[in-house]
């Protein structure tokens, strides 16, 4: 009768004969210490580092799963059988079913289910971590840095900076965490193989349908009432004088117990059910509109070339309106020239005293540069050749006002604008007005009619009222005890 000494060193031996075994062991005993100590080390203290991260939760926990699964095939299948029969089924069954034997067999039962746990928990601790790093912002923005720079530039400049990306292009549920993984493995492949777009393609046809996320956090039934919204601008003269337009914004409602739907947010009033069609892929071709209303009666808006724009169109799109398509970039806001060097004079950032500064910005910035490398040394050159030769007096006086002003010009550049991806100004288009595309305009044009002639309204009052346009101190703020 074989004793628990014999039957643990016949499990060694059997691993020691074995090519696969032997591997195996190696791996996970090599792996091990490094792999638990990485995973206390990151629930303690956090590994911050995506990279290092990765190893670990790609490369470690992988080949410790794979070195425990080499032990057992060597063992079983390969060269070290003759070594383990004692664990064969019919060995082991006389031990269970006779009570004598069992006695001897319990401490090695007992050791194999310490064991099997001791797997279960590394396994389930690391498998955790590894779901939690693959939902974190470093692993969605950093770890393909040259393809995601610009996505996680452009969100941590944004107003959800703060709201983790999976919770926007996952959200809850298996199935969509299912479709994003299959998803992310084709992209995977396509970055090995250096075949992504460039830019990236907006994915407004693999996002969760956005009222499912959006209204997570945003009620739009809920009365918002008018918003007050100043936009500032700098002109581009000696002063780059600062003068504002002030717009009166009708958010409104979709509707709740008390309020009934009015304003922009009447779009999306379940009782004003719109469904359009458009004919190319990034919905600017609009050229049908469907409104249902709460009475159920149905309203055509069709521009005069409907009929044949949906004829013609390789692809037609039918789609309910919903918050993306106005605010469909609410978070990756890649910004328009004028409006990046706008905010950076406005923060301090470029100084507005430099002469002529918003002028000389607007020309450095939207030059063609083929890397931010090239940018910045281009913009820099621009700049001190500029006021060397026409304010040389002004920079001698005060030479950290050029500084500072090439600093921060660079820096309204290489947040928006990212050559290797082929991303310029104006790539990405913001649908949320009408400044910068179409926007409101694609479905306002008054060439959406019905067949009685009813057309949709370009009325600029509804949606917001202009209170001051393009004035330096607009006497309404003053009014308003806002300046």
């Amino acid at each position: 009768m074989k004793s628990l000494t014999d039957i643990v060193a016949a499990f060694f031996r059997g691993i020691g004969r074995s090519r696969i075994s032997l591997i195996g062991a190696m791996v996970v005993t090599v792996i091990f210490p490094f792999l638990i100590g990485a995973i206390v080390y990151d629930i303690v203290w956090h590994i911050k580092n995506t990279y290092v991260a990765a190893f670990i939760y790609m490369l470690l926990g992988p080949g410790f799963a794979g070195g425990l699964v080499l032990v057992f095939l060597g063992l079983f299948f390969f060269k070290g059988k003759e070594e383990v029969r004692l664990f064969t089924l019919e060995y082991l069954r006389g031990y269970f079913t006779d009570p004598a034997k069992f006695k001897k067999m319990r401490r090695l039962v007992f050791f194999a289910v310490f064991l099997t746990c001791v797997n279960i928990f590394i396994f389930g601790l690391l498998g955790y971590r590894t779901y939690h790093y693959m939902e974190s912002v470093s692993f969605c923005g950093e770890f393909c840095h040259t393809v995601m720079s610009p996505e996680k530039t452009a969100y941590q400049n944004s107003p959800h900076s703060r709201v983790a990306c999976v919770e926007c292009h996952i959200g809850s549920g298996a199935g969509w965490f299912v479709k994003s993984k299959i998803s992310g493995a084709r992209q995977l492949f396509a970055v090995a193989l250096d075949t992504y777009p460039r830019p990236i393609e907006v994915p407004v046809h693999g996002l969760r349908p956005a009222r499912d996320t959006c209204e997570e956090c945003h009620r739009p039934e809920k009365f918002h009432g008018e918003k007050l919204v100043v936009k500032d601008n700098y002109l581009e003269d000696e002063a780059s004088t600062h003068v504002q337009t002030v717009l009166l914004m009708k958010v409104g409602s979709a509707g709740d117990r008390s309020v009934s739907p009015n304003g922009i947010h009447w779009h999306i009033a379940p009782e004003n059910k719109i469904v359009y069609k458009s004919v190319d892929d990034k919905r600017f071709d609009i050229p049908e509109i469907v409104l249902s209303g709460k009475d159920g009666k149905q309203t055509v808006f069709r521009t005069a070339e409907a009929e044949e724009s949906l004829k013609g169109a390789a692809v037609v799109e039918e789609r309910e309106m919903d918050c993306i398509d106005c605010h469909n970039r609410p978070t990756h806001i890649y910004l328009p020239a004028e409006t990046a060097i706008n905010n950076k004079i406005l923060d301090g950032t470029i100084p507005q005293a430099l002469p002529f500064v918003k002028k000389m910005a607007m020309a450095a910035v939207q030059k063609t540069y083929a890397s931010h490398a090239e940018a910045r040394a281009g913009i820099e050159t621009e700049l001190k050749g500029y006021y060397s030769q026409n304010h040389a007096a002004v920079i001698a006086a005060q030479p950290a006002l050029l500084e500072k002003a090439i600093s921060g010009i660079q820096a309204a550049y290489v947040e928006n604008v990212f050559p290797e991806m082929n991303i310029e100004w104006g790539t990405y288009t913001d649908h949320r007005g009408h400044t910068n595309d179409l926007g409101c305009f694609r479905c306002h044009d008054e060439m959406h009619e019905t067949e009685d002639g009813e057309s949709i309204s370009q009325d600029c009052d509804t949606c917001h009222s202009i209170l001051a346009e393009e004035e330096e101190n607009p006497e309404i703020l003053k009014t308003l005890g806002i300046r």
